[in-house]
C-alpha cells in the first residue's frame, strides 16, 4: 500500500509512504525532472519536502528512505535555499536514535547538500553515483593537482577511502531492494525490538569445520567471513563498508532467527590490527546497533593497535577511543568469542569484560594477554641471548597465552569447543534477551571525535 504524503509544493520532491520488502517506510525521492537531469538543484521547496518526509516518519514511527541527487541549492533561492537545507540536517538529527534513516545517493550530491550524506544510519551509493564538498576545479584550483569527479568523489572512493557507502549498487531499484534488506534486520523505531526471521537451522547444530577454518601457525591469516557464516543462521551474513577498512568486518547475520550485528577482525587485512578507519569503523556500527536494539556479537582475533608515527598524528588515541566508547556505552545484550590473538588495547576495546561485556567466550586456541611472546620476552630479558630468549618465549607461551589463565580471573566466561560455538552463541543471546539497562540521566554523552 502506498499513501501520499502531502508536502509544500516541490518540482523535484515525491514523499509516500509504502513498503520495502514488506516493511512499511517513508521514502522520499527528489527525481530531477527531464530539464534538470543534467544539473538537479535542490531548491527551498524540496528541502522543505524532505524534512517533511523526516518528520512523517518520526511521527508514524516509521523508518525513513532519502533518494537524493543534486548539485548544489537553487542559487536563483538566494540564502533561503541554504536554510532550507540546514532544516533537513536539523530533523535527520532529531530523527537519529529514534528511527532507522537511510539515504540512497542516485547521482550526483555536491556542495553542502553532499553533508546530509553523512547524517544517515546507513548510505548506499548507485554505481554512477558521486559525492563531494568542493568540486575538481576547486581542488586543482587549490592543491594544482588535477582530478575528475569519479575520481575525487565517486561511488568506488566513498567505497575504498572515506568509508561513506555502506553499499555500492547498480541503480535505483537495487538500492531501494537492499535498503528493504538491511532494515529487515533493524526495528522501525527505538521503542520496538528486532524483527524475528524464520530459519530451519537447528539452534543446535554443530560446527566442527569451524576451528579448521584457523591456519595451522598463529601468524597465518583466514577470512573471518567464513567463520561468521559458519555459525551463523543459514550461512548468511550481510556486511557492510566492505572495501572501508577491511581490516574490520561488520554486518548483520542472525542466530536463532534473532537479528545479531557482527563486528570482527580480519586477518587477512593489516592481519587483523585496528587502525583508525577501523576504530571509526566499528564504533559507527556498534552505536547503530545500541541505538535501535541489535544484540552485539564480536569475534576477536587480533594484536593490537597498528603501530605507526602518522597513525599516532593523526589521533590513533582519540579515533580508538571512539570504539572503546561505543562498546563502553552499549546497553544491548553483548556476546564476544575470542578466536586466537587478543593482546593489549584491542584486547580491552574489542568488548572486554571490564568494558561491560556480558558473555565472553573463547576457544581453545585463544591467546590473552598484554603482548605476545617475542615482544614480551625483549622488554622482561633483555640481556638474554638468543638461544636463551627463544626458551622464555616457549614458557611465556605456555603460561600466558592461553585463555585459562584469563577464565581464572573471570576475564573470559567460558572455554568452548569450536564445533559448539553455534550452540553456546545461540544459548548465550537467548539467556541476554531479557537484559534491560538504564544509563544514568543526564544531557548526553560527549562521544571522543
Amino acid at each position: 500500500m502506498t499513501a501520499t504524503i502531502r508536502a509544500e509544493a516541490s518540482k523535484l520532491a515525491t514523499i509516500r509512504t509504502t513498503e520495502l520488502d514488506g516493511r512499511r517506510v517513508v521514502l522520499a525521492s527528489i527525481v530531477p525532472s527531464e530539464l534538470d537531469r543534467r544539473e538537479p538543484r535542490l531548491s527551498a521547496s524540496d528541502s522543505a519536502a524532505l524534512a517533511e518526509a523526516v518528520r512523517s516518519a518520526c511521527r508514524q514511527r516509521l523508518p525513513v528512505v532519502l533518494v537524493v541527487a543534486t548539485v548544489g541549492v537553487e542559487v536563483g533561492d538566494g540564502i533561503g535555499a541554504s536554510d532550507a537545507w540546514a532544516r533537513v540536517a536539523r530533523e535527520l538529527v532529531r530523527a537519529s536514535g529514534q528511527i532507522p534513516i537511510l539515504m540512497v545517493a542516485s547521482g550526483p550530491v555536491v556542495a553542502g547538500p553532499a553533508l546530509l550524506l553523512g547524517l544517515a544510519d546507513v548510505t548506499i551509493f548507485t554505481a554512477d553515483a558521486y559525492a563531494f564538498l568542493n568540486g575538481p576545479r576547486s581542488v586543482e584550483a587549490y592543491t594544482g593537482v588535477p582530478t575528475s569527479g569519479t575520481k575525487l568523489g565517486g561511488s568506488g572512493a566513498h567505497a575504498r577511502a572515506s568509508g561513506l557507502a555502506s553499499l555500492v549498487v547498480t541503480d535505483v531499484p537495487e538500492a531501494l531492494e537492499a535498503a528493504g534488506e538491511i532494515l529487515a534486520f533493524l526495528p522501525s523505531t527505538v521503542d520496538e525490538l528486532p524483527p524475528i526471521f524464520a530459519t530451519d537451522d537447528p539452534v543446535d547444530r554443530l560446527t566442527p569445520e569451524a576451528l579448521e577454518l584457523l591456519p595451522a601457525t598463529q601468524a597465518g591469516s583466514y577470512d573471518v567471513r567464513d567463520v561468521i557464516r559458519t555459525v551463523c543462521d543459514d550461512e548468511e551474513f550481510l556486511e557492510l563498508r566492505a572495501a572501508w577498512a577491511p581490516n574490520l568486518v561488520i554486518g548483520f547475520a542472525t542466530l536463532g532467527g534473532h537479528p545479531v550485528g557482527v563486528v570482527a577482525n580480519q586477518t587477512c587485512a593489516l592481519a587483523g590490527s585496528i587502525d583508525i578507519a577501523a576504530a571509526q569503523k566499528g564504533a559507527r556500527f556498534v552505536a547503530m546497533c545500541d541505538a535501535f536494539n541489535v544484540p552485539l556479537l564480536t569475534l576477536i582475533d587480533t594484536s593490537g593497535f597498528l603501530p605507526g608515527k602518522d597513525l599516532e598524528w593523526r589521533g590513533m588515541i582519540r579515533h580508538g577511543a571512539q570504539l572503546a566508547f561505543a562498546y563502553a556505552r552499549a546497553t544491548v545484550p553483548r556476546v564476544a568469542l575470542i578466536l586466537r590473538k587478543s593482546y593489549g588495547g584491542a584486547y580491552i576495546v574489542m568488548d572486554s569484560q571490564p568494558m561491560g561485556n556480558d558473555v565472553m567466550l573463547a576457544w581453545p586456541t585463544a591467546e590473552v594477554a598484554v603482548m605476545g611472546a617475542k615482544g614480551a620476552v625483549e622488554i622482561l630479558h633483555r640481556k638474554a641471548s638468543p638461544e636463551e630468549r627463544l626458551e622464555l618465549e616457549k614458557q611465556y607461551e605456555k603460561r600466558h597465552l592461553t585463555p585459562y589463565e584469563a577464565a581464572e580471573r573471570s576475564s573470559i566466561s567460558n572455554v568452548i569447543d569450536p564445533a559448539e560455538t553455534r550452540r553456546e552463541l545461540v544459548a548465550a543471546l537467548t539467556m541476554l534477551r531479557s537484559k534491560r539497562e538504564r544509563l544514568r540521566n543526564r544531557r548526553h554523552d560527549n562521544t571522543p571525535l
